[in-house]
């Protein structure tokens, strides 16, 4: 396994940002040009990504991919799928991207290609890795991330599967629709399967897109949050599922003239404010609030706040450079901890290394995969301001650091 360097690779993030780590002045000013974010970004992709999608490429995921649970359980069906639906919903954006230099490009290129060879073997009866021949409530939740995955690279990923991949994919997803879905952020799900479907002008049923979206709306709470059902809960789920699923079928039930355009914009702008919360969260030294459920996913705490960079949903006083400073002391304070991968490069359950009490009884190795989602923002190109302009101090830095900064105020 490899280890990455981050303060050779990122030396310069402003001043207070890592006094905490230990980080010299000498260190911190031994460099003067602009940061690789993006470098370190890629070399982390690759080491979380390597290990599945190699296994997964040559239909060897079940064989070659460790089984770790909470409970103590040897084996849990469901955890393959999760795998590759949570790592492909997170790296689709830049699978799906045509840019960046040469090296980015191989790298991309063979990935592509891997990802293609994992879906077409995880969807055939006749491949050992089939992960269709059961179901349970878990294969619809990953079921979506897969969808979610295909919606996010369309060409790359969707349309370069082979046509009898493509079948096998549609039957595996109608299949899901004999699992009921819990009164929670589980309606997504089934919503984000027959967003798939409308998107590719697929037979949906449009009551499984219409009841998650109206159900939202009446679970919505206030200042940016909404309940996980009619409850809220102190942590990610806002993060981790609910809102960027629900911008993504709605925005695709825009597009197919589903919904009107003004619940679309409540919608959106709720969006923005969470993602303004988002940003605040992070601490000056790259941590935030070891909070609520499934803590395990790690960096996928701030899914949303990548999306929002993504589709350019940041709040205008917030600048898509201090996002990705402090999106990159979130990874090297949490995947650069001993413990986080074990000797064969795969994920452990833990927020900071290995911390298998962190984790609840639906949590096994292949839910760990779900971190990949801070990558959506690998999905703007080199040039985009996200990743060109000059570093820049996130919120909580800069209060910390003495900085004027303007009052924080609700939606």
């Amino acid at each position: 396994m490899r280890r990455r360097n981050f303060v050779k690779t990122v030396p310069l993030l402003g001043a207070g940002a890592f006094w905490a780590s230990g980080v010299s002045a000498t260190e911190k000013n031994a460099e003067k040009e602009q940061v690789s974010h993006r470098k370190y970004w890629l070399e982390l992709l690759e080491e979380i990504s390597e290990p599945l999608l190699q296994a997964g490429s040559k239909r060897k995921l079940k064989q070659e991919m460790p089984v770790e649970t909470t409970t103590g359980a040897k084996t849990k069906p469901s955890t393959y799928l999760e795998a590759v639906g949570r790592l492909l919903a997170g790296i689709s954006p830049w699978l799906e991207l045509d840019a960046g230099e040469a090296k980015e490009q191989r790298l991309r290129n063979r990935y592509r290609e891997m990802a293609v060879a994992t879906v077409t073997s995880i969807v055939n009866p006749q491949s050992p890795d089939y992960l269709f021949d059961h179901m349970e409530p878990q294969m619809l939740v990953d079921a979506a991330f897969l969808a979610h995955s295909f919606l996010r690279s369309p060409k790359h990923l969707w349309k370069a599967l082979p046509a009898e991949a493509q079948k096998n994919v549609v039957k595996a997803f109608l299949a899901t629709r004999e699992v009921m879905p819990y009164y929670s952020n589980w309606l997504l799900f089934s919503g984000m399967i027959e967003a798939f479907f409308l998107a590719n002008d697929l037979p949906f049923d449009i009551m499984r897109l219409e009841l998650p979206v109206k159900k939202h709306m009446e679970w919505y709470l206030g200042d940016g949050i909404y309940g996980d059902g009619d409850q809220f809960h102190w942590d990610y789920y806002n993060s981790f599922v609910i809102q960027p699923m629900l911008m993504d079928i709605v925005t695709v039930m825009l597009d197919k003239k589903k919904i009107h355009k003004n619940e679309v914009d409540t919608i959106a702008k709720r969006f923005t404010r969470y993602a303004a919360i988002q940003e605040r969260l992070i601490s000056p030294e790259g941590t935030y609030p070891a909070i609520g459920r499934s803590i395990t996913y790690r960096m996928g705490a701030f899914q949303h706040l990548s999306q929002a960079s993504l589709q350019h949903r940041l709040p205008d006083n917030v600048k898509p450079a201090q996002v990705r400073c402090a999106l990159s002391a979130v990874m090297k304070k949490l995947m650069e901890a001993p413990g986080t991968f074990d000797k064969q490069g795969w994920l452990q359950i833990g927020l900071h290394g290995h911390q298998n009490a962190l984790g609840e009884y639906y949590i096994s190795t292949g839910s760990l995969y779900l971190c990949s989602t801070v990558f959506l923002a690998l999905g703007l190109p080199p040039e985009n301001p996200f990743w060109a302009n000059k570093d820049e101090l996130w919120t909580s830095a800069k209060i910390w650091n003495g900085e004027n900064v303007k009052a924080d105020h609700a939606l």
